[in-house]
Parts: structure tokens; C-alpha cells; sequence
């Protein structure tokens, strides 16, 4: 099943109308974009829709075209123009598009090195940072809990080798006991 090939005549259906419009009128301006792409023309087009709503599509601009189009004398809109000024013009063309395209490749380049380097850095989620916290946190309290144990440790050292005052005097009349 192909399209099929209908007669060219208004439609009557309002609702059918609008929606002829608008898809005719995306094609419409699909193809004057491709138009003054292809062969670098300037391109303007002003389209009414049945509910008198205006459309336009304009390459550069509809401005810059429609000021251009209005400052030219009647007798140089002629499709019959001087050969080499648009020999020259279109090696200016070809030579703004030969800059534009390098920069492209430029900046496509750059982008695929920047992705590169955003890979190999892989950030890391707020989730994993947090649980980065919360095991340094206990890190910390199992170290303050290990200083405190040194710490008990080192006075029972010092007290067994330098025994409270109390305790010498016990251990003073111990030895007298031994003697006599």
C-alpha cells in the first residue's frame, strides 16, 4: 500500500483542514531549509493558516531577508545575475563552510576528551560519600577508644612500677616484717 494520489482541491472538512495545514505547512519549510542549505540561497516563506494566524520561516531571517528583498531594485530581482560575482560569492561560501566545519571537528574533539576524562574521574555518588563519613566517623571512635586504652594501660604501668603512697606504706611494713 502506497500513498495514495488525491485530487488537488480545498478541503472541506475544518478540522481535516488543519491538520492538512500544518503538516503541509513542517513540510513546506522542511524543504526551503533544505534549500538554503544545499545551495546557500536565502530563503523567506509567510504562510496564513485558515484561522489567519501567520507562519514564517526565514534563512538567515525573515528580517534580513524580507529588508534585503525590499532595498533591491525591480529590475535585479531577474533570475539572469552577474556570473561572477556569484562565482566569487560562492567561494566565499565554500570557504566560511570549510572554518565552520574545522570548528565543528574542533569542538567535537574536545568533547569526546572531555568525556574521556569525566570516565576515567568517575564521580562519585552522594551515597557512597556518606558512607564514606559515616566509616571515618566510626574509625574515629574506634581510635578515641584504642587512645583510651593506651592510656589505661601506660597509668597501670606507672603504678606497678611507682605504687600509690597507701600502698608503699603496706608494702613498707611488709618488708620490716620480713626482716624481723
Amino acid at each position: 500500500m502506497g500513498r495514495r494520489k488525491i485530487e488537488i482541491e480545498m478541503v472541506k472538512d475544518t478540522y481535516t483542514r488543519q491538520v492538512t495545514f500544518s503538516k503541509r505547512r513542517t513540510g513546506l519549510f522542511k524543504k526551503a531549509n533544505e534549500l538554503s542549505i544545499l545551495c546557500g540561497a536565502e530563503v523567506v516563506i509567510v504562510v496564513f493558516s485558515p484561522g489567519n494566524k501567520p507562519y514564517s520561516f526565514g534563512h538567515p531571517g525573515v528580517d534580513v531577508v524580507a529588508a534585503k528583498y525590499l532595498q533591491q531594485d525591480p529590475k535585479s530581482c531577474d533570475s539572469q545575475g552577474d556570473p561572477s560575482s556569484d562565482a566569487s560569492n560562492m567561494d566565499e561560501l565554500n570557504l566560511e563552510l570549510a572554518e565552520v566545519l574545522d570548528q565543528i571537528c574542533e569542538g567535537e574533539k574536545e568533547a569526546e576528551t572531555r568525556d574521556e576524562i569525566l570516565k576515567q574521574n568517575d564521580m562519585t555518588t552522594l551515597s557512597e560519600l556518606e558512607e564514606l563519613r559515616d566509616s571515618y566517623k566510626e574509625l574515629q571512635d574506634w581510635v578515641k577508644l584504642r587512645l583510651s586504652d593506651l592510656k589505661i594501660s601506660e597509668y597501670m604501668m606507672l603504678l606497678a612500677k611507682e605504687p600509690v603512697v597507701g600502698v608503699q606504706a603496706k608494702s613498707a611494713k611488709n618488708r620490716n616484717r620480713r626482716k624481723n
